[in-house]
């Protein structure tokens, strides 16, 4: 009997191939050109990112340094999310472009898959699922003569009308003292705006407000960034709408507290802007999660957390992670009060849990191995 064939029509083909792995998309690129061409058009990009989002396919980087300083290089650890192996580090990345830096580096994002990379005026775009790394231009925006500038509190976004994915930064010019021409010291600021499309900087208007801090979780919203930041007379929070570029504020939670007795840090919620708030004294930690939708709404609260210094991220099902007073990585289940060592330590206060979906997204850039990124296997030992 003769073998029948069967073509597998091309729409369902590419369905079947959306909801593969990077990395299988990766080797399947040899297979034949025109899927090869099928990967990198929109459509598809926007439905395997989709597809992920909707089966909720995290992957896990933690940013530390492993040192006794922190002048000591900080490094990434690509996280095992498979069930057993307890969040392993699998991986651990090195970026030779930021050993050089202070921070090394602070990390904006994800957005759509995408991280900014930034310390100083070194600023990066990073897929870590597609290895590409793309190294921003310098601003040529103007910048007052004979100031000291520092560029901080970047924010990364997508601007859904134009299909575009924008950088945002504050700059802030110091002008020194000088007695002999009666000038006083003082500051003014300036805020400058990236676009991947045209790989170039412009600056926009001001807002009214400072923004300040380095962000903990992501702060990336349905095409809004936000800030925590500080106006005439009270804190506040600062926004900036990725398609518009125009800024807004909105107010903090009515905690019941205040910031001097209470640390508040933004994060992105099942896609709503939240804020976790704990003391920032004591062994004896509570968590309070916040959600704006229309107004604030106290979600839930963990009470009462022994041996816990501060939060790094929600995972799958609730679950938080935290750094223990000893600066381990630890993982606590609302659902049973377990409290987790994943047996990962870094210097104090140097952890962050980067939590993103898969992206094909471009970005326009060159390869991690271009770009001398190291990758090595983390070997047996987790930590």
């Amino acid at each position: 009997m003769p073998e029948t064939r069967v073509e597998v029509p091309e729409m369902v083909m590419l369905e079947i191939l959306s909801k593969l792995p990077v990395k299988s998309l990766t080797r399947f690129r040899c297979v034949c050109k025109p899927w090869c061409s099928s990967f990198q058009t929109p459509h598809f990009i926007t439905k395997h990112h989709q597809n992920n989002l909707h089966n909720n396919n995290l992957n896990l980087l933690l940013k530390r340094c492993q040192g006794n300083t922190r002048d000591d290089i900080y490094y990434f650890s690509q996280l095992s999310i498979e069930k057993g192996q307890n969040f392993s580090a699998q991986h651990n990345i090195h970026l030779p472009f930021f050993e050089d830096c202070w921070y090394a580096p602070v990390v904006s994002g994800p957005c759509n898959g995408l991280l900014c990379l930034h310390d100083a005026d070194k600023v990066a775009l990073w897929n870590p699922s597609t290895r590409e790394f793309k190294t921003l231009p310098q601003s040529t925006v103007q910048l007052p003569p004979s100031v000291d500038s520092s560029f901080d509190c970047f924010g990364i976004g997508f601007d859904s009308q134009s299909g575009d994915y924008k950088v945002v930064t504050f700059v802030s010019n110091f002008f020194e003292e000088n007695e002999d021409e009666g000038l006083m010291g003082d500051w003014n600021h300036q805020v400058e705006l990236y676009s991947l499309k045209t790989d170039s900087w412009k600056e926009i208007s001001v807002p009214g407000v400072q923004p300040y801090g380095s962000p903990l979780f992501n702060n990336y919203v349905n095409g809004f960034y936000y800030w925590q930041a500080i106006g005439d007379s009270d804190d506040l929070i600062l926004s900036f709408d990725m398609v518009n570029e125009k800024f807004s504020t909105l107010p903090l939670p009515e905690f019941g507290g205040s910031l001097a007795e209470y640390y508040l840090e933004l994060l992105e919620f099942n896609g709503l802007l939240g804020t976790i708030v704990y003391p920032r004294g004591g062994t004896d930690k509570s968590f309070d999660l916040w959600v704006m939708n229309g107004s604030w709404t106290k979600q839930f609260s963990i009470e009462s957390l022994l041996g816990v210094e501060r939060p790094l991220g929600f995972w799958k099902n609730g679950e938080l992670f935290l750094e223990s007073l000893d600066h381990e990585l630890v993982l606590f289940d609302p659902s049973t009060r377990e409290l987790k060592n994943l047996g990962i330590h870094a210097y104090q206060e140097t952890m962050q849990i980067i939590a993103y979906v898969e992206s094909l997204v471009p970005i326009n850039g060159r390869s991690e191995r271009k770009e001398l990124i190291i990758r090595r296997p983390a070997g047996d030992a987790s930590n």
